[in-house]
């Protein structure tokens, strides 16, 4: 018993390191899954799909320099992790007519890491 709390602590930490997300790991994920479509940083703007420096608690079709989908202008979403991380898991059924051709990322940790590597970029002037 005298090990209990100890571990307890141990398990509770991994747990909150990986939702937290490694930002390394995330910028791979960006350069091999998104960066083709997306940008991010100082420079960004869009390309084929919007630049996405600020997308925590932005509307989704929220930019002034990508044409959105009807769909996506329509839609009430707002960018958060619960919203991206069903979005990146599967775009159609959380915007139904979304332009965005991607097939999905299922896995939990590779989520985690490119939604904690997306934080990094806060909206630009």
């Amino acid at each position: 018993m005298k090990y209990a709390a100890p571990l307890a602590f141990a398990l509770f930490a991994v747990t909150a390191a990986h939702a937290a997300g490694d930002i390394d790991k995330g910028k791979d994920i960006f350069a091999t899954r998104c960066a083709s479509c997306h940008h991010v940083g100082p420079s960004a703007r869009a390309a084929f799909g919007p630049q996405l420096n600020g997308v925590f608690g932005r509307k989704a079709g929220g930019t002034d320099d990508y044409r959105y989908s009807d769909a996506m202008k329509a839609s009430p979403v707002v960018w958060g992790d619960d919203t991206l991380r069903a979005f990146l898991q599967s775009p159609a059924k959380v915007v139904p007519g979304t332009k965005m051709r991607f097939w999905g990322m299922s896995n939990a940790r590779q989520l985690d890491d490119l939604l904690a590597y997306l934080r990094t970029f806060p909206p630009q002037p």
